[in-house]
């Protein structure tokens, strides 16, 4: 291969692993009066004349009603009918405290709804039907009731909740209003707002295509009709998703002071909704046939990274532990390139020695290229060499890598998963640095073992690959590093064969 096609090949590599961590998405701005697909400009929604305004209810009148299930811990409020707390009791986050989705109210409270996109009954006070519900062995589901009424108009909202399920089914039977709004809220849904790794903040699903909304862009109200599967607040590992079941008119997401808001838009009467908080399992997900899994964002090879996460959780199911599950899975996505990669290393080997031929007819033709080229095709004619062959394998296992690394990033089975020793949290970095460090070592060893036709200057260049690899790797969750690890050990011994079988071929 030559040099230059395998910097090349190498830096792009690393470009695009540290891009998500090193770098943050500049925030660009449309150019003036220029229109944007999707985006309509935000306009009130009228109120009829008999309608009286929303009363902002007194804190003293305020009740709270607390739901524990086997999975979580919410707080209802009268305040709204609304969401005001929910902790999970399967997650902790490092101070072994349980992961909350959210802590309050914020700026729009979570499935606030109202009239107009202010969400106003948010702000009165319903009535509580139902009480704090405990589930235990004899109770599976339980149901509290809000209600708000006046001679206009009349609001029932019914919350029904699961013992061993994230799921929460809404109803709201609503009457009198011109027009009705759900949000997910502010805040709803997001543990880990700092984490640059993965998308924070709103999503939609609209027909099959998932769609991220960056805050920091929301500078005008953007709009979606038709094909409206669900809205969501997500974060790396956990998300709070509305899912109406039925027709909803529209999906807006803006901005409100430094919080994204993403709400639906329907008609008055009879609204059922799925709601979910909680983590990105996969099969729990898709366990809903709602298509909640497609919150699970594998990247531009999906098509290979779903099957590589089933297979990753199939060696789970019989290890017991994901860091292992991580070297068995390298070492199967290892296979099938085996024969590709030795044929590789076989044209690299040839290459190097025919390297002084190749030189020798370089310095001859320097002034004729179109020789030169015919001369060198002819010796690699002769010799039965192709010279794309040694860069073959790695353009096959650019795409393999890539939808790897997404499962190994974003899969929160990874997340606080042990492995052995001081690795603790696969999901995180090395604490020691001892694992990236090693990783740089067998880099060294790869390219020392390697047959290459580089001279002497370009294969000093290429001695700090292993150091900016190290350098960039030295932040990577833990399960990354130890993948790229063991794909390195196996390299050097595919290498250190085909080494030994063609000096025996020699001799």
């Amino acid at each position: 291969m030559e040099k230059r096609t395998l910097i090349a090949i190498a830096l792009s590599i690393a470009i695009l692993i540290g891009y998500q961590y090193l770098f943050v998405k500049p925030l660009t701005q449309p150019p003036a009066g220029e229109k944007i697909e999707g985006v309509t400009e935000k306009k009130d929604v009228a109120v009829p004349a008999q309608m009286p305004p929303v009363v902002p209810v007194a804190l003293s009148d305020e009740r709270e009603v607390k739901v524990e299930t086997d999975m979580y811990v919410a707080v209802l409020t009268s305040k709204g009918g609304t969401v005001k707390r929910w902790d999970l009791k399967n997650y902790k986050d490092k101070d072994g405290i349980n992961v909350s989705l959210l802590k309050g109210q914020g700026i729009y409270p979570a499935l606030g709804i109202g009239a107009q996109d202010d969400f106003g009954f948010s702000k009165v006070n319903f009535n509580v039907i139902g009480k704090d519900i405990r589930f235990d062995k004899y109770t599976k589901t339980g149901s509290i009731i809000f209600e708000y009424a006046t001679p206009q108009y009349s609001i029932r909202r019914t919350y029904t909740f699961y013992t061993d399920k994230y799921r929460v089914d809404l109803r709201d039977e609503v009457s009198g209003l011109p027009d009705y709004w759900i949000t997910v809220g502010t805040d709803f849904g997001i543990f880990d707002s700092k984490d640059s790794s993965a998308h924070v903040g709103p999503v939609l699903l609209k027909d099959t295509d998932r769609i991220e909304l960056d805050t920091k862009k929301l500078n005008e109200v953007k709009s979606y009709r038709e094909g409206l599967k669900w809205i969501a607040q997500e974060d790396k590992y956990f998300f709070a998703a509305i899912v109406p079941l039925n027709h909803m008119e529209e999906a807006k997401a803006w901005k409100v002071q430094d919080s994204s808001v993403i709400a639906f838009r329907g008609k008055p009467g009879i609204n059922n909704f799925l709601i979910y908080a909680g983590p990105k399992e996969h099969d729990r997900l898709k366990e809903l046939n709602v298509g909640l899994e497609h919150i699970i964002d594998f990247g531009f090879f999906s098509i290979l990274a779903r099957p590589l996460f089933w297979i990753l959780k199939f060696f789970y199911k019989f290890l017991g532990n994901y860091g292992w599950a991580i070297v068995f899975l390298t070492v199967i996505v290892r296979i099938p390139f085996i024969p590709i990669v030795n044929k590789g290393q076989k044209t690299m080997k040839k290459m190097q020695e025919l390297q002084p031929r190749l030189n020798e007819i370089k310095e001859k033709y320097k002034k004729d290229p179109q020789k030169m080229q015919k001369e060198m095709m002819e010796i690699y004619k002769k010799q039965k060499i192709n010279p794309m062959g040694g860069c073959l394998p790695i353009l096959l296992q650019i795409p393999v890598f890539f939808a790897l690394y997404k499962v190994l990033m974003i899969a929160i089975e990874l997340r606080a998963a042990p492995f052995m020793l001081w690795i603790t949290d696969l999901s995180a970095k090395d604490p020691y640095y001892i694992l990236p460090i090693v990783m740089g070592i067998t880099m060294v060893i790869q390219q020392k073992m390697t047959p290459t036709s580089m001279d002497p200057t370009q294969n000093k260049i290429m001695m700090f690959l292993p150091v900016i690899f190290t350098f960039m790797f030295l932040n990577f969750a833990s399960g990354l590093v130890l993948y790229w690890l063991v794909n390195n050990v196996l390299s050097i011994a595919q290498q250190f064969y085909v080494n030994r079988k063609l000096a025996r071929q020699k001799a």
